[in-house]
């Protein structure tokens, strides 16, 4: 069930009823989640009705049991089953698939994300940094909440189990912020990201060499552009799709290609993960005070986040290479201090400088191997200039791409504040024109966000 399928906006509705009619009362609103959760799950596949279930009993065991405990030994015993036995679902359910061919446990659904939002539930108890809930009840719902599960943003148990918990109350302006986030995903992933993805990019990395120069290099940023929509409009509806329920998952984008350096690009792509990959991966190594070992650590960190995404060279080559430049960055910094822009060419320059060497890295990312990369890269080197495949359709979806994500967020969140405002008749006159424009204008229906493969 896609998320931006007519299935998903019905089942929400439905959740939406059910949660608000029991919104008073603590086990009954846990329950309904829940079950939104395990029928989500079981639409994908039966088997994830034992398999989330039982990890997730394994990760509260574990939590209960460090919580109680002073023994080190014991504790770090916890935390090794509780890693053991999620990345244990990753191995097997995402990379031995793509190590073997004959592997028979093959699903629909990546669990990247579960297991990215169970492992933080137990490291923070682990380090003390949060308690164990004592409610077997908040723990399953809180882990598997799906909004979030098929592409983030990866939300932090620890706070999503006092939000599930307190009395609910559904402001109107939460409500109209809400269904103006869920239409604007729904417009950025179906109405941009599909048409680019299926009238440039697809056609680009899928026979590179049939393109000139330059049309491949408009099909690098044309990457960038859907990667961006694809992927943020996921999040504004998962978002959108919690804030319904009243509850508020964290924010997973701000303007990433207006970034000033490679360090700063990480503050504002995919922020859920980046955050993640700090503190239960950097923060984790040893010798962080010392001179040489955080740039080790940095390097490690995005390569270990390249090989999250797959297991292939692509992916790891991808994570290195932003490792490398998060740890030129810093060295930089230090070297230098913090940057002071004199000017708003100055900062300009930076930024263009920044978002070339984010497309470039991008390259391996989208290839479908090596070999693919590299014929991306000799056919822009090539620098033949032909145009004949950008359309004018295709170059006016790309321009309104490029305005939607320099846009100063002032607009965006004024634009918010009038459709919560708008009376509630406005507002489904406005969704029903975006649902119709999505009908007649969007080029492939729902097609799967990107993410949702990892």
């Amino acid at each position: 069930m896609l998320n931006t399928s007519s299935a998903y906006f019905v089942f929400l509705a439905a959740v939406f009823f059910l949660y608000w009619m029991v919104a008073r009362w603590r086990t009954p609103v846990l329950a309904v989640v829940l079950a939104a959760n395990y029928f989500f799950y079981a639409r994908w596949d039966l088997f994830y009705l034992a398999l989330i279930p039982a990890a997730s009993l394994v990760d509260y065991l574990c939590g209960l049991g460090m919580q109680a405990s002073q023994r080190v030994w014991w504790r770090r015993t916890l935390l090794g089953l509780s890693l053991a036995t999620n990345l244990g679902i990753l191995i097997s359910l995402k990379y031995m698939p793509a190590w073997d061919k004959n592997w028979k446990w093959v699903l629909p659904l990546g669990l990247s994300f579960y297991c990215f939002q169970a492992l933080s539930y137990t490291i923070d108890v682990y380090r003390r940094d949060a308690k164990a809930t004592p409610s077997l009840l908040a723990h399953f719902t809180a882990v598997s909440f799906f909004p979030a599960i098929l592409a983030g943003p990866i939300t932090r148990v620890t706070n999503l189990i006092p939000q599930l918990e307190k009395p609910k109350k559904l402001a109107a302006s939460d409500g109209g912020r809400a269904l103006f986030l869920i239409g604007l995903g729904a417009m950025k992933k179906l109405l941009v990201a599909d048409y680019l993805a299926e009238n440039l990019v697809n056609r680009v990395f899928d026979f590179p060499k049939l393109y000139s120069g330059l049309e491949v290099l408009a099909g690098v940023y044309g990457y960038a552009l859907q990667l961006y929509f694809d992927f943020s409009g996921y999040s504004d509806i998962a978002i959108g799709s919690a804030l319904l329920l009243g509850l508020k998952l964290p924010q997973n984008f701000n303007m990433p290609y207006a970034s000033v350096n490679i360090s700063d690009f990480w503050r504002r792509w995919h922020i859920s993960l980046s955050s993640w990959l700090r503190d239960y991966v950097y923060f984790s190594f040893p010798g962080l005070r010392g001179k040489l070992m955080p740039y080790v650590a940095l390097i490690f960190t995005m390569v270990i986040g390249g090989f999250w995404h797959g297991p292939t060279w692509n992916f790891v080559l991808w994570g290195t290479l932003h490792g490398v430049g998060l740890a030129a960055c810093r060295g930089w910094q230090a070297w230098r201090g913090a940057q002071k822009w004199d000017s708003a060419l100055s900062r300009a320059l930076a930024t263009f400088w920044t978002v070339q060497f984010v497309c470039f890295c991008w390259i391996f990312f989208r290839a479908s191997s090596f070999e693919n990369a590299v014929d991306i890269l000799t056919q822009i080197g090539s620098l033949t200039m032909s145009t004949a495949n950008l359309t004018g359709a295709l170059l006016t979806i790309g321009a309104i791409a490029i305005a939607g994500h320099y846009a100063p967020k002032k607009w965006l969140e004024e634009s918010e504040v009038l459709f919560g405002r708008a009376p509630f008749v406005v507002q489904a006159a406005l969704l029903a024109m975006l649902a119709m424009s999505i009908k007649y204008v969007a080029a492939t229906g729902n097609a799967p966000f990107v993410y949702s493969q990892f």
